[in-house]
């Protein structure tokens, strides 16, 4: 990608690049698979590369189809607070869990494979944790091994996974670079009146999350 420069102590973090988040698949996201060939093409620039999926098991607590009488994007409360309720999306071993072909030279150069929301009981939004807010996915351990100080964020979906992840990279003490034009939206209408994507960039402001 023309115009960013990989630096020393930097770690790619792709999020999700997965068939069931782009468009045809079960929790499709416009454009998604747009990016993939600029991620492919920045993905060169840095030493350290990580890939995270999606890997849900049939009935989920996060599937709608789960929950009697409930329609996906509605909400529920769990043990942890309040989910979103989700389309059948990222099965384990099912095709739309797979990643996207253009991402192959990626996952060639990808040093660590990260799954996530493969615990029945909570769902996982972000790389580094949990959707109750307290488990850890081991990550930030991980880079922290590997001397990484800046995380550059990438993937699906900009406003979901990709921000709670560069929201998390800040709370764990990295800085934290989402790269805009290399992730799409889902855009769902917000609390607060706006979208989604509104309150990522409003909690990325509060935290020092920068975007490019």
């Amino acid at each position: 990608m023309s115009g960013f420069e990989a630096k020393a102590g930097d770690a790619l973090i792709v999020i999700d690049p997965q068939l069931d988040f782009c468009p045809g698949g079960a929790l499709a996201v416009a454009g998604g698979d747009e990016i993939m060939a600029g991620i492919a093409g920045l993905a060169p620039l840095f030493e350290l590369v990580v890939v995270t999926q999606d890997w849900h098991p049939k009935g989920h607590s996060s599937f709608a189809s789960s929950h009697d009488g409930a329609v996906p994007f509605a909400t529920t409360q769990m043990p942890y607070g309040e989910q979103m309720l989700w389309p059948d999306h990222c099965v384990q071993g099912s095709a739309g869990a797979d990643f996207h072909p253009a991402l192959a030279p990626v996952l060639e150069r990808a040093h660590l494979i990260l799954r996530k929301g493969f615990h029945p009981g909570v769902d996982s939004y972000s790389a580094f944790y949990e959707n109750d807010r307290t488990t850890r996915t081991g990550l930030a351990g991980y880079l922290r091994d590997k001397a990484v100080r800046r995380c550059v964020l990438v993937g699906l979906a900009y406003d979901f996974c990709v921000a709670y992840s560069a929201v998390d990279a800040v709370r764990d003490g990295f800085e934290a670079i989402v790269i805009r034009d290399l992730t799409r939206a889902i855009a769902m209408p917000g609390a607060a009146g706006g979208t989604s994507a509104d309150e990522a960039e409003a909690r990325f402001r509060e935290t020092g999350v920068a975007v490019a």
